[in-house]
């Protein structure tokens, strides 16, 4: 029976016995205690950073479009807020304590080889999404500079691979922006979020101030009729749901930060402060933004991107508008570049570092013309539709794996090896019980997700297909357990 050990989370991977080449590089390595900066603060910003994205707030103000009152969103919120924090603190916590990236971790649970399924997916989705985001920040930029220079409109006219010349001038400098940050690793991340955190929030406080006294100091606590009963309730949780669905890919490499946290404390305090605190300084921003502009002329705005473009002072208009482009690079960098990035690099350790990694999947980013991809519903809702639902899925395997089977144990260096002797081997780097448990409720995740019959389920298709993984992987790792057949072994699990 191979031995299951518990790794200091500051040990490195160094020993020539035993490490592959194919499966270890710098970036890979467990993080050494000198490179544990990430305190309590740098988590809050993270959350600082990535709540307040354009695409959350077109959500958060759609529930508001959609009929529920004010105080339904809060509670939504809130709810959402308690869900994401149980979850990330628990996704958190395997990376602070192993110090691995995200490919890596998941080598425990699906093998030295199957890793690159749950890696590939995560890094496909965002890949796809820092494309978009890019554009998205590109067209806010746009407009800056139309506003500053009128006669740049006249760029704006053409189309070449269905993006005008001034399109191609924007896109391009945020995009060569976001490669110089990436190319300076983690560290320069971590800068950088602080930064623009403070920025964003005040921005956005800025914002609903000015279009709460545009508003006689009064908002439109909904649109109409709210719901009401058993169906409001089922609206609320079902926002609550969606909302977690959005972090669904956050929720899956949380690790890629957490394993440069100082600690566990560090991790719970930056949670605890910044999830609860900016979802609800986030909901009242939009019920402030929504409400206020519908007390105005009765209209639901579509993002707070529509209200800058309101702003009669060209100084404040172009201010507000960088801001949101300092917060689109924050998020895409978080969201949507660092995942990718390992992916890479754990698919190609011998030839990829985290800088070449970044390159790469920026040069991917631009060369799938991402503008057209968010301009046709089809590819979005069931291409990148499909892909997240098989994110829960991923994070049910790889969390019972870690919690529920393993009980926290990890012999960090064996993630490194390919002897046939190593624990995470299993057959041919392949656990075939892991993806025997993330096939089907991947299937039927994506049903949910998609087909329109499951409609009034679809938005608790994360979860459905999380629990039924986790599910499933216990059942298959205890009968595994009563039968001792792993690869002709006990299995590499310390009984309970």
């Amino acid at each position: 029976m191979a031995a299951v050990h518990e790794q200091t989370p500051t040990a490195a991977v160094d020993g020539p016995a035993r490490t592959s080449p194919g499966l270890y590089s710098p970036d890979l390595a467990p993080t050494k205690k000198e490179g544990r900066r990430w305190g309590a603060y740098n988590v809050f910003t993270l959350w600082g950073n990535d709540v307040h994205s354009l695409g959350n707030y077109a959500f958060a103000v759609g529930l508001f479009a959609l009929g529920l009152s004010v105080w339904q969103i809060l509670i939504a919120f809130v709810v959402a807020s308690v869900l994401l924090f149980g979850l990330l603190t628990l996704s958190g916590y395997m990376g602070q304590k192993t110090g691995v990236p995200f490919p890596v971790m998941s080598r425990i649970a699906f093998g030295i080889r199957g890793a690159q399924i749950p890696a590939a997916v995560r890094g496909a989705v965002a890949i796809a999404w820092f494309g978009i985001q890019t554009y998205l920040a590109a067209v806010v930029l746009g407009a800056v500079v139309k506003k500053l220079a009128p006669g740049a409109a006249s760029l704006d006219h053409n189309s070449i691979l269905g993006l005008s010349t001034l399109g191609w001038i924007t896109f391009l400098a945020l995009w060569v922006i976001q490669v110089v940050i990436v190319s300076y690793g983690m560290e320069l991340i971590r800068k950088y979020m602080a930064f623009a955190a403070p920025t964003i929030l005040i921005t956005m406080c800025a914002l609903a101030a000015w279009i709460f006294v545009k508003a006689d100091m009064s908002i439109a606590v909904s649109t109409g009729s709210a719901p009401t009963g058993l169906d409001a309730w089922r609206q609320i949780l079902e926002s609550a749901a969606l909302w977690v669905v959005i972090y669904g890919t956050f929720v899956l490499n949380f690790c890629d930060f957490t394993r440069s946290a100082k600690s566990r404390r560090a991790i719970v305090a930056g949670n605890l402060v910044g999830i609860p605190l900016n979802m609800l300084f986030f909901a009242g921003i939009v019920v402030v933004l929504s409400g206020g502009q519908f007390a105005i002329n009765g209209k639901v705005i579509a993002g707070p991107e529509d209200i800058v473009a309101t702003i009669p002072s060209t100084p404040l208009m172009v201010l507000a508008s960088l801001a949101f482009i300092v917060l689109t690079i924050a998020v895409n960098l978080l969201a949507n570049f660092v995942a990718p990035v390992y992916t890479l690099v754990n698919l190609f350790p011998r030839t990829l570092n985290f800088r070449k990694a970044g390159i790469v999947s920026a040069v991917i980013g631009l060369v799938i013309l991402p503008w057209n991809l968010y301009n046709s519903p089809t590819v979005v809702n069931y291409f990148l539709g499909g892909l997240g639902a098989l994110l829960g899925p991923a994070f049910g395997v790889v969390m019972a794996d870690y919690w529920l089977v393993r009980k926290t144990r990890v012999n960090v260096p064996d993630l490194y090896t390919d002897a046939a002797d190593g624990d995470y081997h299993y057959r041919s780097g392949f656990h075939l019980r892991a993806v025997g448990a993330f096939a089907p409720s991947a299937a039927v995740g994506v049903v949910i997700a998609l087909v329109p019959a499951f409609k009034s389920l679809s938005g608790f298709s994360w979860f459905i297909g999380a629990g039924l993984a986790a599910l499933l992987y216990v059942v298959l790792a205890d009968r595994s357990r009563t039968a001792n057949d792993v690869d002709g072994e006990e299995i590499a699990v310390p009984a309970a």
